[in-house]
């Protein structure tokens, strides 16, 4: 299936999706099924048109390709089409955001992957079982499998991580098998159809957190510290400037904390500013030892010196309440371990890092716990508060009784958390 790509003026980046009938293999209870391959996210042609060439070593385009298995049908003869487009949505998101995608990913898409009514409405990216990644004359490519979950298994795997969760559904022949084929009429999430992996789950939230290490969400901050400017004047000012914008090196660093989700046991630490990754790919998204304490890991501080990092005495943070709903999971899953977790704003380049006091690299410390650069707000937030925001902030994890806008406040702290909903953070103006 062709798209017309973006490149020859179409509104799809992808040049095209490959789509093949692999007979499976019954022996390893891997059913028949179409395997669809994406091209263009790597770089096809390495004439810098879509993508910059960084040489035979480093990742090609943006270092991926997508592929997807979906169960053959009795009596399907062509394989189904929708795939392609799914494709196309998220191939769209990475040439749009610039983030790329690793294993154990999730990506919530908020409705059934081919617009019927299945359950199967989010996805988990692996490595594709049987495409290793090649080298080209552009560079390296890895095959990231697209695989399709339910709204239950997108939450474990975000509260838990992506890989765990994989992991199972490798373990349940229906959901996934062994080579992880999505099956869109699948009715029940593995926890129904094993109720014993739901404690595999709680197990590992409880001793390893989260490794989601950020979000992409609707959030803003304000700084409580200034008087605000007169309405009519801020408002003009919005217009005619470019509100301030993030150094490329602060984009670097967040763009980095989003892709990295700190493993348990070694000292997170925020990646340094100027963080060259090994050839392109992350592989376990665990810090190299270097990145431990006993390394020079006040590189990671330095760069923040040329930077002017504003101390904030008094914050206001706002959310939508899809970004509000992890705020729990930000504080139990990550912090109350020792890490950091970002949200960074859909539509600009607000971001919102909490930090915990054990995470080298912040520019936010216990003397000045709210420091921004920019538009990039650092939180520190101390193991007490955090325990005791989790008591206020219970009623977050019960949608069903919430009326919006919601406000939570810490006077003694000068910090006001705000729910409130989506229209407000539509308009830029806001």
């Amino acid at each position: 299936s062709a798209g017309t790509p973006a490149l020859l003026g179409g509104p799809d980046p992808l040049d095209y999706v490959s789509m093949y009938r692999n007979l499976g293999n019954p022996a390893l209870n891997v059913p028949e099924h179409w395997h669809y391959v994406s091209f263009g996210l790597s770089d096809l042609y390495g004439d810098n048109r879509v993508h910059e060439f960084t040489g035979t070593d480093g990742p090609s385009g943006f270092g991926f390709e997508l592929t997807f298995r979906l169960k053959r049908e009795t009596g399907e003869s062509a394989p189904p089409t929708w795939p392609a487009e799914l494709m196309q949505g998220l191939a769209r998101y990475v040439f749009q955001s610039e983030n790329t995608f690793c294993s154990g990913d999730h990506v919530s898409w908020h409705s059934p992957l081919d617009n019927s009514e299945s359950r199967i409405q989010h996805m988990l990216l692996t490595e594709d079982p049987q495409m290793q990644p090649v080298q080209t004359p552009f560079g390296v490519v890895t095959f990231l499998q697209i695989v399709g979950v339910c709204t239950e298994e997108l939450h474990a795997a975000q509260q838990w991580n992506g890989q765990g969760i994989l992991e199972l559904l490798r373990t349940v022949p229906v959901a996934g098998g062994p080579w992880l084929i999505t099956d869109m009429r699948r009715g029940e999430t593995i926890f129904e159809i094993d109720p014993h992996l739901q404690e595999r789950v709680d197990k590992g939230i409880e001793t390893d957190g989260s490794n989601l290490s950020g979000v992409s969400a609707k959030c803003a901050w304000d700084d409580l510290s200034r008087p605000p400017e007169d309405d009519e004047d801020s408002r003009s000012i919005c217009i005619g400037t470019q509100p301030r914008r993030l150094s490329g090196k602060d984009t670097e660093q967040i763009r980095e904390t989003l892709r990295r989700g700190l493993e348990i046991n070694s000292k997170p630490v925020l990646p340094p500013i100027n963080a060259q990754r090994q050839n392109g790919l992350n592989h376990d998204r665990a810090p190299s030892r270097k990145d431990s304490l006993e390394s020079d890991s006040s590189a990671a501080i330095i760069p923040h010196e040329l930077i002017r990092t504003r101390q904030l005495e008094s914050v206001h943070l706002k959310f939508n309440q899809e970004s509000g709903a992890l705020i729990p999971l930000c504080l139990r899953g990550r912090l109350l371990h020792g890490r950091h977790f970002t949200y960074k704003s859909i539509t600009g380049d607000t971001a919102i890092t909490f930090v915990s006091t054990g995470v080298e690299g912040a520019f936010a410390t216990e003397e000045h716990p709210y420091a921004a650069h920019g538009p990039w707000l650092q939180i520190l937030l101390t193991e007490e508060f955090v325990e005791r925001m989790l008591e206020d902030l219970e009623d977050l994890n019960s949608p069903e009784e919430f009326k919006l806008p919601k406000e939570y406040s810490w006077p003694e702290k000068k910090l006001k958390v705000s729910i409130l909903p989506d229209a407000v953070f539509d308009n830029p103006l806001h």
